[in-house]
């Protein structure tokens, strides 16, 4: 199945939603999402919170306007108990940011102080029931059951409230999910402690500790996975911050104004000074400078703009004072179309998730089954059968009411009740349902800083196990911008002075000539003459030949014809045919040649290629080296191909010339049948195969990064990119294989041992309290370990 999104007339819709917190929650809001009419697909993230929604073709209603789906999707979520919406697509100011994510740190840190809070209480109160406060004061009164009976329902009536009352919604609406959980066990323990309480002679326990520390356990773990969380997501905050707040405006003759981003408009005029970041896509008018786009492409080196030059937001001006012309802003800037494509890639899923999620899906009612069969097993029959499991540890405490935090259950029913709570806490959907979305979110943003845009995890799980990986030719493994590669001059003698000359007037002829045409090698002809500083010369009757040259009256030369050698012959310009050797040689390696003739002879030669990207042969070696399979497709003619492919290193059956666009998809069709195969074009002209390949992959398209038809974008100029992502996709997936694994392997291990498996032979038995901790562990362990991609990278030579 092709990574690559499927063509639609409907742009997907990014949303936030607030309240998930498991695996079960994924699978609720996907399902509630594709029940929705209108939607084609749903995908949804846990770790970022966010959901990918593609819609189907927009219907005109019987009015002719167009229903907006946006409010249905909305409200549904909302009845689910989940709050969304929709993504901004400008991109958010860096103060507002700043603001918000200062507002939210403050919230968890409160969190984390109630929780800290409450586990302290929680202790005091269980060594003060022991006897062990013999300090003077209050401290008695910690031991109280009344006193605990308080602080638990505090601790239930406010840092627990939101955990029961979504925990209930989702329940009630027939898709529990980890607050489900929690708030059952939390609410089972108090409850019964509460019996045990005020009516002592029902035999139930009583041990109002252990929901408070039940509480305080899930709100530390969930403060440390939030800011695990937070740093698994830094990239686009990273890239949001390469876009200032603020640019200096010039108008008129004034001094620059500062004005906010927001505020720009296509044509306005900035002033950029040193040190300053590009605020939106602009043209340069003035000055000159040197630029660093390494925060944007992965380029290392800098490199030098003037005036015509085009700026993407967030480059870095290292140097000189630039006025620019704003092109694109706000949403349509290269930061926030980057921003945009990385956010959905994170909230499209990886296919590997699907089992985990399905899974999780079902998980939460698999785990309410196993602690209902656990409490009617030790109550009615497991007790029984080992009698000794009643006297594994003493009772805590008041006789028949501990109030400790681990209090020994003494009957049968306080028993399968403290085992069924532990089976109830101690399951961890959330460790299934951010298997694969830490490693995604991290492995993708890692790309991103690269350079590398990747647009969804299915197109991380393809790059990671691709076996072939064919390119096209100009503009992909070429720069495709022709350049004149030799001059030779006819009659003059090699390497003397006079040849030099000689040369030197041969561009200027043929350039001058070039100068009104648009032909791809006349441009390479001026560009030479520009390079050499060499003034044009004034033209007169210039005509040209469609597929032949060009010819026209140049001043002081007479008549001058520049294109093919044969059209020439045919003009009775005459020919020496021991120019064919010399003809044959240029062309060896691919070269166009021009031949130039002025007053009825010929004056010489000139060999137009298209060079290679420098790092064009490395890169194909390093492919190699990984056990891909290469080709080259190429539309082009043989001589060209050939001579391109000795250059690169690339086998003669690996190469294909002069291939129509339908022959180029046979092609790719051929190679995926022997593994999935990956096709790299500009992204322009190559869409229909890079639809069609298991891996779309545009290169070379620096701020045009809107190519629908590619799934990997590699922006800047260089192929390597291609390698280091191949790799950047490979270790993602071996986090979440580990991750996923663990989860798993979490599971099938804890919610035997919390069902007390252990108890009979081995005395061994999970209490509430140190199973929620365990649940918490989990999650954390998931997505630290999906943090180590980010410090095996720091660690790599650059």
């Amino acid at each position: 199945m092709s990574a690559t999104p499927p063509a639609t007339t409907a742009e997907p819709l990014l949303l936030d939603v607030e309240g998930m917190k498991c695996g079960g929650c994924v699978r609720a809001v996907e399902q509630r999402l594709l029940q929705t009419e209108g939607v084609r697909q749903a995908s949804v993230n846990l770790l970022t919170r966010t959901a990918w929604v593609d819609l189907e073709p927009p219907v005109d209603g019987p009015d002719g306007d167009t229903t907006d789906p946006l409010p249905a999707l909305l409200g549904s979520l909302e009845a689910l108990g989940f709050q969304a919406r929709l993504r901004p697509q400008e991109l958010e100011p860096a103060s507002q940011r700043q603001r918000r994510q200062t507002d939210q740190w403050w919230r968890h840190w409160r969190q984390l102080l109630v929780a800290l809070l409450l586990l302290l209480v929680s202790g005091l109160g269980h060594l003060a029931d022991a006897g062990q406060l013999a300090w003077p004061g209050p401290w008695p009164l910690l031991g109280r059951p009344w006193f605990h009976a308080l602080v638990a329902s505090l601790a239930l009536a406010f840092p627990g409230r939101p955990i029961l009352i979504r925990g209930a919604r989702s329940a009630l609406a027939g898709l529990p999910g980890m607050d489900s959980l929690v708030g059952l066990g939390v609410a089972s323990a108090y409850l019964s402690s509460l019996v045990g309480w005020l009516w002592p002679a029902s035999g139930w326990p009583c041990y109002f500790n252990e929901p408070v520390m039940l509480l305080g356990f899930v709100l530390t773990g969930r403060f440390l996975e939030e800011r695990a969380r937070y740093r698994t997501g830094r990239a686009i905050e990273e890239l949001s911050a390469l876009q200032p707040d603020h640019a200096l405006l010039l108008l008129g003759d004034g001094p620059p104004r500062q004005v906010r981003v927001g505020g720009l408009r296509p044509g306005d005029r900035l002033r950029l000074l040193p040190g300053d970041r590009v605020p939106v896509d602009g043209v340069v008018l003035e000055g000159d400078a040197n630029v660093d786009a390494s925060s944007l492409t992965g380029e290392p080196l800098p490199r030098s703009v003037g005036p015509g030059s085009e700026l993407a937001a967030g480059l870095l001006n290292l140097d000189g004072s630039l006025v620019l012309e704003v092109q694109r802003c706000g949403a349509e800037s290269a930061i926030a179309r980057i921003v945009h494509m990385v956010e959905r890639a994170q909230a499209r899923k990886a296919p590997i998730q699907g089992l985990a999620d399905r899974i999780a899906g079902r998980f939460t009612l698999v785990v309410l089954a196993l602690a209902v069969a656990t409490l009617l097993f030790w109550w009615l029959w497991g007790s029984q059968h080992w009698p000794e499991v009643l006297l594994t540890a003493p009772a805590a405490g008041h006789g028949s009411h501990g109030h400790g935090a681990a209090a020994s259950p003494v009957t049968p029913f306080s028993l399968g009740l403290q085992l069924a709570i532990a089976v109830l806490v101690v399951a961890c959907p959330c460790a299934l349902g951010l298997a694969t979305p830490t490693a995604i979110t991290v492995g993708s943003g890692l790309a991103a800083r690269s350079g590398l845009l990747f647009r969804g995890g299915d197109a991380i799980e393809t790059a990671s196990r691709l076996q072939a990986i064919l390119f096209d030719k100009t503009g992909t493994l070429t720069l495709g911008r022709p350049l004149v590669t030799a001059v030779r001059v006819v009659g003059a003698a090699p390497g003397s002075p006079a040849e030099a000359a000689q040369a030197e007037q041969l561009v200027q002829l043929a350039a001058s000539l070039e100068q009104h045409s648009r032909h791809p090698l006349a441009h390479a002809v001026l560009q030479q003459a520009q390079a050499q500083h060499l003034p044009l010369l004034p033209v007169a009757e210039s005509l040209t030949l469609p597929g032949e040259g060009v010819q026209g009256l140049v001043e002081g030369s007479g008549l001058v014809r520049v294109g093919r050698l044969a059209w020439l012959g045919r003009c009775g310009v005459a020919v020496d045919p021991g120019l064919e050797a010399l003809q044959q040689d240029l062309e060896a390696d691919g070269a166009s040649l021009l031949a130039v003739a002025g007053d009825g002879r010929l004056l010489g030669l000139l060999a137009v290629e298209d060079q290679p990207r420098t790092d064009a042969a490395a890169t194909l070696a390093s492919l190699r080296q990984q056990g891909l399979r290469l080709g080259l497709l190429s539309g082009d003619r043989r001589a060209s191909v050939e001579g391109l492919g000795r250059r690169l290193g690339l086998r003669p059956e690996e190469l294909a010339w002069d291939l129509r666009p339908e022959q180029k998809l046979e092609r790719l069709l051929l190679a995926r049948r022997q593994g999935a195969a990956a096709m790299v074009g500009d992204g322009v002209n190559d869409a229909p195969a890079l639809a069609a390949a298991d891996l779309g992959i545009a290169v070379g398209t620096g701020t045009q990064i809107a190519q629908e038809s590619a799934a990997l974008v590699v922006m800047g100029e260089g192929l390597d990119g291609i390698v280091r992502a191949l790799e950047i996709a490979r270790r993602t997936m071996a986090k979440v294989r580990q991750n996923l694994a663990w989860a798993f392997g979490y599971n099938l291990i804890v919610l035997p041992i919390a069902a007390g498996v252990l108890l009979p032979g081995y005395g061994v038995r999970l209490s509430p309290e140190l199973a929620a901790l365990l649940m918490a562990f989990s999650s954390i362990t998931v997505v630290g370990n999906a943090l180590l991609l980010q410090t095996t990278q720091k660690e790599r030579p650059s």
